[in-house]
């Protein structure tokens, strides 16, 4: 039986009508539902920054108040140095409209700029946003994203300091009500500490809440025919686990959850932007979708607090951690439960996570991401080793008596009942199982597919150095040399398996490897560099296995 093959090119007719299926997206998007998207904001058409949703907290339902356009309101900008980030504020609303991420170049080789994350440009818009919101706005007001703040200064610098505190101010027409914005920032950190203070000296209570949200549109770092990423929204509950919330989610449905605890998140394919309440307490997170006319559609996600009440002559305060900067899984498990979840591994992270560990263990010795990977796949042909034997052995028998399955197959070629028949006789007489070497192929696939998307997700290694002129993993080998590798590699596996009866399916297979050369040629070369050793590795393990048996009398 050819069942190993069978398997190989069920595999290979998946991978090139996932390949097809993302190639067509990428061609021909699904068209924009424009009509659901224009009848949920009908209400907010004429504003560039939509209020805060209606939101249902304790069963109190808080209605917007009409606000001007912030886009007409621009502020002035105050800049922001860490040792890890540049950023932009906006006095309209203290809100966060760039943010720069020194340690990551957008390309090592051709572009040495830092990644800009977040960015209030027309081709990629993503930008941060808090304010308050009253329950009885006729009594007193607060400020929103809209309002004007103030700040002692227009830049500031960590330089050699170790935290750095940017506060902004708004102070009502009257002088009796004041809110402060103070973000704080530590070196060697991409959590940004912020807490909301309100002033209360009207005369009477202030009842509100506190809005946190992030907006963007739908660019970012693109994915291409053959790699394909998730970017969206994600949001994280205690005790409930995370989800991820779409773009056509968000079109199709506002999120209006009550939830205690979490965070609520806007990611893309290494980078990310969390909201993350510092304390447990019920939170309403909420999505929304603002379409106008001559702007991309652009997609909210936020949480809104549990309503505060400050008496005259008090004050109140809110504390929540802003995350911008790269899905460091380490660092995000520390500031948040689940926040590492972002790391997107799909449905096989309970086995990519261990693997990332070994792997992130293996660096801490070697301190190179290339020789890292050759060691983890050295590591796990190591816990496959009597299986992967198992497997080849069982090749190794069909290709000893390949003679006389071509006999039969002559003799009986007009008869496949007789031939089946002869083949099972000989199977039988020479003591093979045809399906010997399927189990553990079968078994190994879900730790491969774990790996790939280790491989493919962990910001750790994205334009990692290697050697040579690999200087940069998470790109394709500018020259090919490793897809080449591979392919001849692929190849030689092949002369080492039981060469198929059908000419035509030998045909086919020898073409695999040339196939799959073309398409490993725009893979990133970390992909490559483990498929490369893998099959190293095999050969070597699979000709000492099929020497030994071969030679045995």
């Amino acid at each position: 039986m050819d069942t190993q093959r069978i398997i190989l090119m069920a595999a290979f007719a998946m991978v090139s009508l996932m390949l097809w299926q993302s190639w067509q997206m990428q061609i021909n998007p699904p068209p924009a539902k424009s009509q659901e998207i224009t009848s949920q904001v009908s209400s907010q058409d004429s504003k560039d920054v939509p209020n805060v949703p209606k939101t249902q907290i304790e069963t109190e339902t808080i209605k917007p108040t009409a606000v001007s356009d912030s886009k007409k309101l621009k502020g002035k900008r105050i800049f922001v140095k860490t040792d890890l980030l540049e950023l932009e504020f906006d006095s309209v609303g203290a809100d966060i409209r760039k943010v720069s991420l020194l340690d990551y170049p957008i390309d090592v080789n051709t572009n040495p700029s830092p990644v800009i994350l977040m960015n209030d440009s027309p081709d990629k818009f993503f930008i941060s946003q808090t304010g308050t919101l009253n329950i009885d706005s006729s009594k007193t007001y607060s400020p929103d994203h809209n309002s004007v703040f103030v700040s002692e200064k227009t830049e500031y610098d960590m330089s050699t300091e170790d935290s750095l505190d940017v506060s902004f101010t708004w102070t009502s027409e009257d002088q009796k009500l004041s809110v402060i914005k103070t973000y704080s920032f530590t070196k060697g950190d991409y959590a940004i500490r912020l807490n909301q203070k309100v002033i209360n000296n009207t005369g009477q209570t202030w009842q509100g809440y506190f809005y946190r949200q992030l907006q963007r549109d739908v660019g970012g770092e693109n994915s291409n025919m053959f790699i394909h990423t998730y970017t969206g929204g994600m949001l994280y509950r205690e005790g409930g686990g995370f989800e991820k919330y779409s773009f056509d989610d968000m079109i199709d449905e506002n999120l209006n959850k009550t939830m205690v605890g979490g965070w609520v998140a806007m990611i893309e394919h290494y980078f990310l932007a969390a909201w993350i309440p510092e304390k447990s307490g019920k939170e309403n997170y909420y999505t929304r979708v603002v379409n106008q006319p001559g702007y991309d559609t652009r997609y909210i996600i936020g949480l809104t607090s549990k309503p505060y009440i400050v008496d005259d002559g008090s004050t109140t305060n809110i504390n929540d951690i802003l995350f911008v900067g790269p899905k460091l899984q380490n660092k995000l498990a520390v500031i948040s439960p689940n926040l590492d979840d972002t790391v997107d591994y799909g449905f096989l992270s309970v086995i990519a996570h261990p693997i990332f560990w070994v792997l992130d263990k293996i660096h801490g010795f070697v301190q190179n991401w290339g020789w890292s990977i050759i060691f983890l796949t050295l590591f796990i042909k190591l816990i496959f080793y009597k299986l992967s034997e198992y497997s080849y052995r069982s090749m190794a028998q069909m290709r000893k008596v390949g003679p006389k399955m071509k006999a039969i197959q002559e003799q009986h070629k007009d008869n496949a009942q007789a031939k089946n028949q002869a083949m099972m006789k000989l199977y039988k007489t020479e003591k093979i199982n045809p399906l010997g070497g399927c189990l553990p192929i079968v078994i190994q696939i879900p730790v491969f597919i774990a790996l790939y998307w280790v491989l493919l997700e962990s910001v750790e290694l994205r334009q990692a150095d290697f050697m040579l002129w690999i200087n940069n993993l998470s790109a394709p080998d500018p020259f090919y040399v490793l897809p080449l590798i591979m392919g001849a590699t692929m190849f030689i596996q092949q002369k080492l398996n039981p060469a198929p009866l059908d000419p035509i399916q030998a045909k086919v297979m020898m073409m695999l490897p040339i196939i799959f050369t073309v398409f490993f040629a725009f893979f990133p070369a970390g992909l490559v560099l483990y498929w490369v050793t893998n099959n190293v590795l095999s050969i070597a393990q699979q000709w000492y296995i099929t020497r030994k048996i071969e030679q045995a009398p």
